[in-house]
């Protein structure tokens, strides 16, 4: 019997990253025809042959372009062809893949199955996804939050922070959470519900974060770094807990900022604590059965920005890293 096969559009890097720039998306990346891939895993493999759905784009991909050719993410596919005894045709999956048609996997063993597919596939590249898991294990198990406390999240607009601001209302916490345009901040406090918000523009920002917390922070959901966590320390109240998630304001730079305030660590006793997701996958099905509820009650509502297809794909990065993008 002919072996079945079809062609693989992709995303590339044409040349490898090695300084910290943004400009991603002038000569370094295409899309291209790669050659044609078959339609069944190999004879005894035990991988996985998907077609991708969805793929997400996310800012910590500046730092996997280093050493990847073809760019890769977490995506939603359909599983086309099968070796794994867990996995058969047409299950709907997450999991890491490649910015293509179609992937071969061949450890599958990563890959989640989706239990809720009443809900827009979607939401598995963000809060029914990593993202969500991330939200979900930074802040209830990394911040252990308490009812009424003072809770910061900085790039609140983001795939991981609108969630985090809406499990800290959940929570019963006072929220204020901050984004780089006064249209997402006016966003933040009208659809997400925060108590406030504001520009992390603004040229003083241990100011804004006085004028915003009086009383001080219980909890910062740091996404951000550089000049927000220097503003963020002096203003944490005592025995405070600093969650850091991501770096964003770092990921481009040759040489990182440095941390001026840190002697408040030790004078308001408080913890600063880094997690990567990865080491949390027990949790799973825990945090998806309560997120679809939360989902379901309209207890958290998420924003995505979709474009359609591979040759779209590069743009929606590099806006990212300006900003320009509304939720995931």
């Amino acid at each position: 019997m002919a072996l079945v096969e079809v062609s693989n559009k992709r995303v590339i890097l044409k040349k490898y990253l090695t300084a910290w720039e943004i400009g991603l998306l002038g000569d370094e990346m295409e899309v291209v025809t790669a050659e044609a891939v078959p339609l069944s895993v190999p004879a005894g493999s035990s991988a996985v042959l998907v077609k991708n759905l969805y793929i997400s784009c996310d800012p910590y991909l500046r730092n996997r372009m280093i050493r990847h050719e073809v760019v890769t993410s977490h995506g939603v596919m359909k599983v086309i062809s099968s070796g794994h005894l867990d996995f058969k045709a047409d299950d709907l999956v997450w999991g890491m893949t490649g910015w293509e048609e179609y992937t071969l996997i061949n450890n599958p063993e990563s890959l989640f199955k989706i239990n809720y597919p009443e809900f827009p596939l979607s939401n598995y590249t963000g809060v029914l996804g990593m993202h969500g898991r991330t939200a979900y294990v930074g802040f209830f198990e990394m911040s252990k939050p308490k009812k009424s406390e003072y809770v910061f999240v900085s790039l609140a607009c983001g795939a991981i922070g609108q969630i985090v601001g809406q499990l800290a209302k959940i929570k019963n916490c006072y929220v204020v959470d901050s984004a780089g345009f006064d249209e997402k901040v006016n966003l933040l406090k009208t659809k997400f519900g925060f108590d406030d918000a504001f520009n992390y523009k603004e040229p003083d920002l241990e100011a804004a974060l006085k004028r915003c917390f009086p009383e001080g922070i219980d909890i910062d959901f740091e996404n951000v770094g550089g000049a927000i966590l220097n503003a963020v320390l002096p203003n944490m109240r005592l025995g405070g807990r600093i969650t850091m998630c991501g770096m964003i304001s770092q990921y481009h730079l040759e040489r990182p900022d440095g941390v001026r305030n840190l002697m408040y660590i030790i004078m308001k006793r408080l913890r600063m604590e880094g997690f990567v997701i990865f080491d949390s996958i027990t949790v799973y099905r825990q945090f998806e059965e309560e997120m679809a509820g939360y989902l379901r009650e309209g207890k958290v509502t998420y924003v995505e920005d979709i474009v359609q297809g591979l040759d779209a794909a590069p743009a929606p990065l590099i806006g990212i890293y300006n900003g320009r993008n509304v939720g995931k």
